[in-house]
């Protein structure tokens, strides 16, 4: 007997295959040929998108297995945010005996630390293999650490934040920013930062703003970083609601005033990312000021500083004279990241200037790839010739599917002038 075709999807990593068999009656609960159900093969793949079909399929996340575990405890273990959400059912259906259980383990893992807890499971005292990995189903960041055949992501504490909010505990504000900024490797990108940011922005309160508020007098800068990412994610508010956010003027006050007084680049770049949500005539010249800032991540946060003239929905947009000239500046900087953000951002410019052409033209030999792919699109969209030639100077691309419609913009402008050279066309 072969085995169930579900079973061999999950192993695969066929999402559609799974969600087709499910729409068609296969068993979420099904089981492989060791008796480890479907469920417990996509968390062991680190697979967030399967394991929810699975359970939305019907699949038992909180189903006791012959070890003592369930697939949720197992989605702990494994150190992923994502497919512990993913198997987290309603809140108010859970067990207090599950929920004491759910929180233990987090906990567990959080205190002692993912590579201890290595080491207790497998007993192995070989170094420890760190890998920086990105989790493309939730665009966050993970180390994946292996030891001794176990393979388990640092995203605990995240997990425990989860599920601490999942069960309706509300921590304060300090105690999670402690949490955050003492990550062994803090970084804005990790899935445990942004968990806990993103735990605190939900709150929509003014307790949390004035808490976040008040950490720009923390004497450690990752504190203050921190307290300036949550005030930025207040200030967007909802994303599944156009309701303009109750905190916007004050927030854009406070930055203004933050960003002249602040001397770390970290948390001033994050300032100026905040800004960069509002519009107010005082903040392009605050922005123009750090041009020549030493911090190239500084630099790179001027565009976004910038005044509008005019804007379209599909981005593209004019600058004001000064800011146009500070664009262009930073498509010259030494840094290649700031030169990609002026390449994107001039890429997009509505501005008609030849010298707008010009400099991305003399971005198409960057060393860096995303840079000459925003050059040639940004030629293109000008009807620039010179976007042909650029073309093939990118290089082969990964991932091309999510690029494809800004690399296929050199054969749309070959269609339009096709078009107009055709006979009997008038201008």
């Amino acid at each position: 007997m072969g085995e169930d075709p579900l079973i061999t999807a999950v192993r695969s990593g066929d999402e559609d295959a799974v969600r087709v068999l499910l729409e068609d009656g296969a068993d979420p609960n099904a089981v492989d040929e060791q008796g480890t159900p479907a469920l417990c093969l996509a968390v062991s793949a680190f697979h967030s998108t399967i394991a929810s079909y699975l359970v939305h399929g019907g699949a038992d996340p909180d189903r006791r297995l012959p070890d003592g575990t369930t697939p949720l405890l197992r989605a702990i273990d494994s150190g992923s945010i994502g497919l512990v959400f993913c198997l987290l059912g309603d809140a108010a259906l859970t067990s207090a005996a599950t929920r004491v259980e759910l929180l233990a383990r987090a906990r567990q893992w959080h205190e002692i630390g993912p590579i201890a807890m290595l080491r207790q499971r497998t007993g192995a005292s070989d170094e420890v293999e760190r890998v920086r990995i990105r989790d493309r189903e939730w665009f966050t960041d993970y180390h994946e650490l292996r030891l001794g055949g176990m393979t388990v992501r640092d995203g605990h504490t995240g997990i425990l934040t989860l599920l601490e909010k999942h069960f309706g505990l509300h921590l304060d504000i300090d105690e999670l920013a402690a949490r955050a900024c003492a990550l062994e490797y803090p970084d804005y990108e990790h899935a445990v930062w942004w968990e806990i940011v993103t735990t605190l922005a939900k709150r929509q309160d003014d307790e949390t703003w004035e808490a976040a508020a008040a950490l720009r007098a923390h004497p450690d800068p990752l504190h203050r970083r921190f307290g300036a990412e949550v005030l930025v994610c207040l200030n967007l508010g909802d994303p599944m609601t156009d309701a303009p956010s109750p905190f916007e003027q004050r927030t854009l006050e406070f930055f203004l005033n933050w960003a002249e007084e602040e001397e770390h680049p970290d948390v001033l770049a994050e300032t100026l990312s905040g800004l960069g949500h509002h519009e107010d005539p005082r903040i392009e010249p605050l922005g123009l000021t750090y041009l020549g800032h030493p911090a190239s991540k500084v630099r790179a946060l001027v565009p976004s500083t910038l005044g509008i003239v005019d804007s379209e929905r599909s981005g593209r947009q004019t600058f004001t004279s000064e800011g146009l000239n500070a664009v262009l500046a930073l498509a010259r900087d030494a840094d290649a990241s700031v030169r990609k953000i002026a390449g994107y951002r001039l890429a997009h410019s509505l501005n008609p200037e030849p010298t707008v052409g010009d400099t991305l033209a003399g971005l198409l030999d960057d060393e860096d790839q995303q840079t000459r792919i925003w050059a040639v699109f940004g030629l293109a969209e000008r009807d620039d010739p010179r976007c042909i030639d650029g073309a093939d100077r990118v290089g082969p691309v990964d991932e091309y599917e999510s690029w494809s419609w800004i690399l296929g913009a050199p054969s749309r402008y070959e269609q339009r002038r096709r078009e107009r050279e055709a006979p009997g066309t008038t201008e």
